[in-house]
């Protein structure tokens, strides 16, 4: 009795390890990498781009004490700055 559980324990414990010996066996292959080239901006990303870069230079033109007598800080100044440069400025 003991023999037939000590097989039936080594046989369960073969198969339980097979699939981890054929893993190992088997050559690793990589996944199909994502060969998709980057997606280029559209023409409003791209001009929105060119505003934001446009005002980043105006704001570090300015001097502290320039900022200062204006107010805003950057995310008020770039609202104004984006809505001038896209020409819905109405003053």
């Amino acid at each position: 009795m003991i023999d037939r559980l000590f097989a039936a324990s080594l046989l369960a414990f073969s198969l339980a390890a097979a699939p981890v010996a054929l893993a190992k066996d088997a050559p690793a292959e990589a996944p199909p990498a994502a060969e998709s080239p980057a997606k280029a901006p559209s023409a409003g990303q791209a001009a929105a781009r060119e505003r934001q870069k446009q005002c980043g230079t105006e704001w570090r033109a300015l001097t502290d004490a320039q900022k200062a007598s204006q107010g805003p800080k950057w995310p008020q100044f770039w609202s104004k700055c984006n809505k001038r440069l896209k020409g819905h400025d109405k003053a």
